[in-house]
Protein backbone atom coordinates (compact mmCIF):
# COMPACT_ATOMS: atom_id res chain seq x y z
CA UNK A 1 0.00 0.00 0.00
CA UNK A 2 2.58 2.24 1.07
CA UNK A 3 5.48 1.18 -1.28
CA UNK A 4 6.68 4.22 -2.33
CA UNK A 5 7.84 7.06 0.23
CA UNK A 6 8.89 10.64 -0.11
CA UNK A 7 11.30 11.61 3.06
CA UNK A 8 11.26 15.38 3.30
CA UNK A 9 14.87 16.50 4.42
CA UNK A 10 18.08 15.41 4.36
CA UNK A 11 19.72 16.18 7.50
CA UNK A 12 20.85 13.04 9.52
CA UNK A 13 16.89 12.08 11.01
CA UNK A 14 15.46 12.22 7.22
CA UNK A 15 18.64 10.19 5.90
CA UNK A 16 18.09 7.66 8.82
CA UNK A 17 14.31 7.47 8.23
CA UNK A 18 14.84 6.76 4.29
CA UNK A 19 17.43 3.93 5.15
CA UNK A 20 14.79 2.41 7.98
CA UNK A 21 11.98 2.60 4.89
CA UNK A 22 14.42 1.57 2.44
CA UNK A 23 15.44 -2.09 4.47
CA UNK A 24 11.36 -2.32 5.31
CA UNK A 25 11.81 -2.33 1.74
CA UNK A 26 10.24 0.28 0.50
CA UNK A 27 11.27 2.46 -2.67
CA UNK A 28 12.33 5.89 -1.31
CA UNK A 29 12.86 9.19 -2.40
CA UNK A 30 15.00 11.54 -0.04
CA UNK A 31 14.66 15.65 -0.97
CA UNK A 32 17.20 18.04 -0.06
CA UNK A 33 16.74 21.52 -0.52
CA UNK A 34 20.32 21.78 -1.23
CA UNK A 35 20.92 20.79 -5.19
CA UNK A 36 24.57 20.44 -4.31
CA UNK A 37 24.20 18.38 -1.49
CA UNK A 38 21.53 16.09 -3.32
CA UNK A 39 23.88 15.71 -6.37
CA UNK A 40 26.97 14.97 -3.86
CA UNK A 41 25.04 12.00 -2.25
CA UNK A 42 23.84 10.29 -6.07
CA UNK A 43 27.39 9.89 -6.59
CA UNK A 44 28.67 8.93 -3.23
CA UNK A 45 25.90 6.67 -2.09
CA UNK A 46 26.18 8.19 1.30
CA UNK A 47 25.03 11.53 3.17
CA UNK A 48 28.82 12.26 3.75
CA UNK A 49 27.45 15.66 5.37
CA UNK A 50 24.99 14.14 8.07
CA UNK A 51 25.96 10.47 8.27
CA UNK A 52 29.43 9.84 6.75
CA UNK A 53 30.35 6.16 6.21
CA UNK A 54 26.79 4.82 5.72
CA UNK A 55 25.85 3.51 2.14
CA UNK A 56 22.92 4.67 0.92
CA UNK A 57 21.25 1.72 -1.24
CA UNK A 58 19.77 2.19 -4.82
CA UNK A 59 16.43 1.77 -3.36
CA UNK A 60 17.21 5.65 -2.02
CA UNK A 61 17.19 8.35 -4.72
CA UNK A 62 18.36 11.41 -4.15
CA UNK A 63 16.55 14.66 -5.29
CA UNK A 64 16.25 18.71 -4.79
CA UNK A 65 12.87 18.47 -6.64
CA UNK A 66 10.05 18.24 -4.61
CA UNK A 67 8.07 17.64 -7.53
CA UNK A 68 10.11 14.87 -8.48
CA UNK A 69 10.05 13.70 -4.61
CA UNK A 70 6.15 13.51 -4.78
CA UNK A 71 5.89 12.06 -7.78
CA UNK A 72 5.14 8.02 -7.21
CA UNK A 73 4.51 8.79 -3.17
CA UNK A 74 2.18 6.76 -1.26
CA UNK A 75 3.32 8.44 2.21
CA UNK A 76 5.26 11.74 2.78
CA UNK A 77 7.84 11.25 5.67
CA UNK A 78 8.39 14.91 7.03
CA UNK A 79 11.54 14.91 8.52
CA UNK A 80 12.35 18.78 8.71
CA UNK A 81 13.29 21.56 11.75
CA UNK A 82 10.34 22.24 13.37
CA UNK A 83 10.15 25.40 13.48
CA UNK A 84 10.48 25.09 9.43
CA UNK A 85 7.80 22.63 9.04
CA UNK A 86 5.09 25.68 7.98
CA UNK A 87 7.49 26.96 5.41
CA UNK A 88 7.96 23.53 3.75
CA UNK A 89 4.26 22.43 4.10
CA UNK A 90 3.59 25.49 2.25
CA UNK A 91 6.14 24.21 -1.11
CA UNK A 92 4.57 20.58 -0.46
CA UNK A 93 1.04 22.41 -1.03
CA UNK A 94 2.36 23.47 -4.32
CA UNK A 95 2.99 19.97 -5.91
CA UNK A 96 1.34 17.60 -3.54
CA UNK A 97 -1.64 15.32 -4.41
CA UNK A 98 -4.13 15.51 -2.06
CA UNK A 99 -4.96 12.58 0.20
CA UNK A 100 -1.99 11.43 0.93
CA UNK A 101 -0.24 10.19 4.53
CA UNK A 102 1.96 12.58 6.11
CA UNK A 103 4.12 11.40 8.98
CA UNK A 104 5.68 14.11 11.01
CA UNK A 105 8.82 13.52 12.05
CA UNK A 106 9.59 16.45 14.30
CA UNK A 107 9.94 17.65 17.61
CA UNK A 108 8.67 20.66 18.67
CA UNK A 109 5.96 23.32 19.01
CA UNK A 110 5.81 26.41 16.79
CA UNK A 111 6.96 28.95 18.86
CA UNK A 112 5.18 31.99 17.11
CA UNK A 113 1.42 30.63 17.17
CA UNK A 114 1.90 27.83 19.75
CA UNK A 115 0.52 25.46 17.18
CA UNK A 116 1.89 21.73 17.20
CA UNK A 117 3.07 19.96 14.03
CA UNK A 118 0.13 18.10 12.96
CA UNK A 119 -2.06 21.31 13.55
CA UNK A 120 0.01 22.99 11.09
CA UNK A 121 -0.02 20.03 8.60
CA UNK A 122 -3.60 20.03 8.91
CA UNK A 123 -4.20 23.98 8.34
CA UNK A 124 -1.49 24.38 5.44
CA UNK A 125 -2.55 20.54 3.68
CA UNK A 126 -6.28 20.50 4.45
CA UNK A 127 -6.33 17.15 2.48
CA UNK A 128 -3.74 15.30 3.85
CA UNK A 129 -3.87 12.71 6.77
CA UNK A 130 -1.07 13.94 9.28
CA UNK A 131 0.55 11.56 12.02
CA UNK A 132 3.23 11.57 14.26
CA UNK A 133 6.38 9.64 14.82
CA UNK A 134 8.00 9.77 17.96
CA UNK A 135 9.82 7.88 20.56
CA UNK A 136 13.77 6.90 21.56
CA UNK A 137 15.76 7.20 18.73
CA UNK A 138 19.02 8.75 17.49
CA UNK A 139 19.86 9.21 13.98
CA UNK A 140 23.24 7.27 14.21
CA UNK A 141 21.52 4.38 15.64
CA UNK A 142 18.59 3.66 13.08
CA UNK A 143 20.78 4.30 10.13
CA UNK A 144 23.33 2.08 11.22
CA UNK A 145 20.37 -0.71 11.52
CA UNK A 146 20.70 -1.26 15.43
CA UNK A 147 17.35 -2.17 17.56
CA UNK A 148 15.10 1.19 17.79
CA UNK A 149 11.76 1.38 18.81
CA UNK A 150 9.02 3.96 18.00
CA UNK A 151 5.48 5.07 18.21
CA UNK A 152 3.10 6.41 14.87
CA UNK A 153 0.06 8.04 15.70
CA UNK A 154 -2.48 8.65 13.32
CA UNK A 155 -6.13 9.92 14.25
CA UNK A 156 -7.73 6.70 12.09
CA UNK A 157 -6.24 3.83 13.99
CA UNK A 158 -6.45 1.93 10.07
CA UNK A 159 -3.52 4.28 8.75
CA UNK A 160 -1.69 3.86 11.60
CA UNK A 161 -1.09 0.50 11.50
CA UNK A 162 -0.54 -0.08 7.89
CA UNK A 163 1.94 3.13 7.89
CA UNK A 164 3.70 1.16 11.50
CA UNK A 165 3.82 -2.17 8.79
CA UNK A 166 4.55 0.00 6.54
CA UNK A 167 8.09 1.44 8.24
CA UNK A 168 8.84 -1.68 10.32
CA UNK A 169 11.81 -4.43 9.86
CA UNK A 170 13.55 -6.37 12.17
CA UNK A 171 15.65 -3.70 13.24
CA UNK A 172 13.12 -0.58 13.67
CA UNK A 173 10.05 -1.22 15.26
CA UNK A 174 6.77 0.62 15.05
CA UNK A 175 4.18 0.38 17.63
CA UNK A 176 0.96 2.37 16.15
CA UNK A 177 -1.07 4.82 18.56
CA UNK A 178 -3.99 6.62 17.89
CA UNK A 179 -3.53 9.61 20.26
CA UNK A 180 -1.73 11.96 18.02
CA UNK A 181 -1.79 14.93 20.76
CA UNK A 182 -0.29 12.71 23.15
CA UNK A 183 2.48 11.89 21.05
CA UNK A 184 3.75 15.05 19.75
CA UNK A 185 3.49 16.59 23.34
CA UNK A 186 5.81 13.86 24.84
CA UNK A 187 8.48 14.74 21.80
CA UNK A 188 8.20 18.49 22.12
CA UNK A 189 8.57 18.80 26.16
CA UNK A 190 11.23 16.08 26.51
CA UNK A 191 13.25 18.51 24.66
CA UNK A 192 12.61 20.62 27.19
CA UNK A 193 13.50 18.80 30.11
CA UNK A 194 17.03 17.47 28.38
CA UNK A 195 18.42 20.51 28.28
CA UNK A 196 17.90 20.86 31.83
CA UNK A 197 19.42 17.40 32.71
CA UNK A 198 22.50 18.81 30.32
CA UNK A 199 22.19 21.87 32.75
CA UNK A 200 22.42 19.66 35.82
CA UNK A 201 25.54 16.74 34.19
CA UNK A 202 27.40 20.02 33.20
CA UNK A 203 27.67 21.73 36.44
CA UNK A 204 28.44 18.97 37.93
CA UNK A 205 25.19 18.59 40.63
CA UNK A 206 25.08 14.84 40.46
CA UNK A 207 23.33 11.81 39.18
CA UNK A 208 20.78 12.17 42.06
CA UNK A 209 20.23 15.45 41.04
CA UNK A 210 19.95 14.30 37.51
CA UNK A 211 17.34 11.35 37.88
CA UNK A 212 15.49 13.59 40.32
CA UNK A 213 14.62 16.45 37.58
CA UNK A 214 13.58 13.52 35.01
CA UNK A 215 11.33 12.42 37.30
CA UNK A 216 9.80 15.71 38.26
CA UNK A 217 9.61 16.78 34.51
CA UNK A 218 7.95 13.82 33.41
CA UNK A 219 5.56 15.39 36.44
CA UNK A 220 5.24 18.13 34.55
CA UNK A 221 4.66 16.74 31.41
CA UNK A 222 2.01 14.21 32.57
CA UNK A 223 -0.08 17.35 33.53
CA UNK A 224 0.34 19.37 30.76
CA UNK A 225 -0.78 16.70 28.42
CA UNK A 226 -3.89 15.95 30.62
CA UNK A 227 -5.19 18.97 29.93
CA UNK A 228 -5.29 17.53 25.93
CA UNK A 229 -6.83 14.47 27.12
CA UNK A 230 -3.42 12.65 25.96
CA UNK A 231 -3.68 8.90 27.09
CA UNK A 232 -1.57 8.16 30.02
CA UNK A 233 -0.52 5.23 28.58
CA UNK A 234 0.88 7.32 25.92
CA UNK A 235 3.09 8.90 27.99
CA UNK A 236 4.87 6.07 30.09
CA UNK A 237 5.90 4.33 26.88
CA UNK A 238 7.90 4.97 24.12
CA UNK A 239 6.80 8.75 22.64
CA UNK A 240 6.93 9.76 26.62
CA UNK A 241 9.02 8.42 29.06
CA UNK A 242 10.94 6.33 26.73
CA UNK A 243 11.86 9.79 24.86
CA UNK A 244 12.84 11.19 27.80
CA UNK A 245 15.08 8.65 29.23
CA UNK A 246 17.33 8.73 26.41
CA UNK A 247 17.11 12.15 25.03
CA UNK A 248 17.89 13.23 28.94
CA UNK A 249 20.88 11.15 29.11
CA UNK A 250 23.46 11.05 26.64
CA UNK A 251 25.53 13.59 25.04
CA UNK A 252 24.30 12.39 21.70
CA UNK A 253 21.42 14.06 22.35
CA UNK A 254 21.61 17.68 20.88
CA UNK A 255 19.48 18.99 23.32
CA UNK A 256 21.35 17.41 26.05
CA UNK A 257 24.57 18.30 24.78
CA UNK A 258 23.68 21.76 24.57
CA UNK A 259 22.24 22.23 28.41
CA UNK A 260 25.77 20.10 28.85
CA UNK A 261 27.64 23.45 27.76
CA UNK A 262 25.03 26.29 29.47
CA UNK A 263 26.17 24.04 32.51
CA UNK A 264 30.15 24.22 32.04
CA UNK A 265 29.57 28.11 31.66
CA UNK A 266 28.84 28.92 28.00
CA UNK A 267 26.09 31.22 27.16
CA UNK A 268 23.07 30.44 25.03
CA UNK A 269 24.56 31.51 22.07
CA UNK A 270 28.04 29.44 22.14
CA UNK A 271 25.97 26.28 23.46
CA UNK A 272 25.65 23.46 21.19
CA UNK A 273 28.27 24.29 18.69
CA UNK A 274 26.30 25.76 16.55
CA UNK A 275 23.84 22.20 16.14
CA UNK A 276 19.92 22.40 16.19
CA UNK A 277 18.43 22.17 19.98
CA UNK A 278 14.65 21.86 19.44
CA UNK A 279 14.35 22.36 22.83
CA UNK A 280 15.70 25.89 22.54
CA UNK A 281 12.72 27.13 20.57
CA UNK A 282 10.10 25.39 22.68
CA UNK A 283 11.01 25.90 26.00
CA UNK A 284 9.19 29.81 25.82
CA UNK A 285 5.98 28.76 24.16
CA UNK A 286 5.72 25.26 25.93
CA UNK A 287 6.07 27.86 29.35
CA UNK A 288 3.40 30.62 28.38
CA UNK A 289 1.14 27.45 27.39
CA UNK A 290 1.44 25.82 30.39
CA UNK A 291 0.56 29.23 32.17
CA UNK A 292 -2.69 30.18 29.75
CA UNK A 293 -3.76 26.21 30.90
CA UNK A 294 -2.81 26.72 34.20
CA UNK A 295 -0.67 24.65 34.64
CA UNK A 296 2.53 24.29 36.93
CA UNK A 297 5.75 23.69 35.12
CA UNK A 298 8.15 24.96 37.14
CA UNK A 299 11.42 23.39 35.46
CA UNK A 300 9.83 24.35 31.86
CA UNK A 301 9.34 27.99 33.28
CA UNK A 302 12.89 28.01 34.57
CA UNK A 303 14.31 26.39 31.42
CA UNK A 304 12.40 29.14 29.83
CA UNK A 305 14.38 32.14 31.56
CA UNK A 306 17.91 30.70 31.76
CA UNK A 307 17.24 30.73 27.48
CA UNK A 308 15.83 34.25 27.72
CA UNK A 309 18.61 35.30 29.49
CA UNK A 310 16.06 36.00 33.03
CA UNK A 311 17.78 33.84 35.12
CA UNK A 312 21.43 32.55 36.01
CA UNK A 313 21.75 28.70 35.93
CA UNK A 314 22.70 29.18 39.42
CA UNK A 315 19.80 31.06 40.58
CA UNK A 316 17.05 28.74 38.87
CA UNK A 317 18.89 26.01 40.49
CA UNK A 318 17.95 27.52 43.97
CA UNK A 319 14.51 28.45 43.23
CA UNK A 320 13.79 24.81 42.39
CA UNK A 321 15.43 23.84 45.67
CA UNK A 322 13.71 26.36 47.49
CA UNK A 323 10.02 25.82 46.31
CA UNK A 324 7.24 25.05 48.54
CA UNK A 325 7.58 21.54 50.11
CA UNK A 326 4.42 19.92 49.40
CA UNK A 327 3.31 15.96 48.53
CA UNK A 328 4.29 14.20 45.30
Amino acid sequence: MFDDIAVIGSGAWGTALALAASHSGRRVKLWSRDADQAEAMIRSRENSKRLPGIRLPESIQPTSSLKDALANARAVILAVPAQHLREISEALALVMKSGLPVIIAAKGIDRRSGEFMSEIVADVLPGAMPSVLSGPSFADDVARGLPTAVVLAAPVEEIAIALAHALSSSRFRVYHSSDVRGVEIGGAAKNVLAIAAGIVQGRGLGESARAALIARGFAELQRFAKTYDAKPDTLVGLAGLGDLILTASSLHSRNFAFGHDLGRGKSVSEAGGGKLAEGVFTARILDQMAKARGVDMPIVAAMAAILDGALSVDAAVDQLMNRPIKGE
